[in-house]
């Protein structure tokens, strides 16, 4: 139950980093339910949907934080604007550019 827990809250935390960790715990847990269920016969569809929820939590949590390297790289010649409306003109034509 706990790895299932982990594991969802690791996937609704995902876009802040947090459920990175949170995933690889709800992963590990789930994996020693798996096991624990196949000598016990019972909860096999927690452990699993544990084990998937934590493995998906990661995942998006690498795929964000890919992603969010990627836009400081592209964008990086724009952090000093003296407003917001330069900021985000600065990011459109860096991104538009990089295409």
């Amino acid at each position: 139950m706990a790895a299932l827990i982990l594991g969802a809250v690791g996937l609704s935390t995902s876009v802040f980093f947090i459920g990175g960790p949170l995933g690889v715990i709800g992963l590990v847990l789930g994996v020693v339910a798996l096991v624990t269920t196949g000598r016990t016969g019972t909860g096999r569809g927690k452990a699993v949907a544990a084990v998937a929820m934590s493995a998906l939590a990661i995942v998006v949590s690498v795929l964000v934080a890919v992603l969010m390297i990627w836009y400081a790289n592209h964008t990086q010649a724009c952090y000093r604007p003296d407003s917001f409306h330069q900021y985000t003109q600065c990011v459109r034509e860096h991104l538009a550019g990089s295409k």
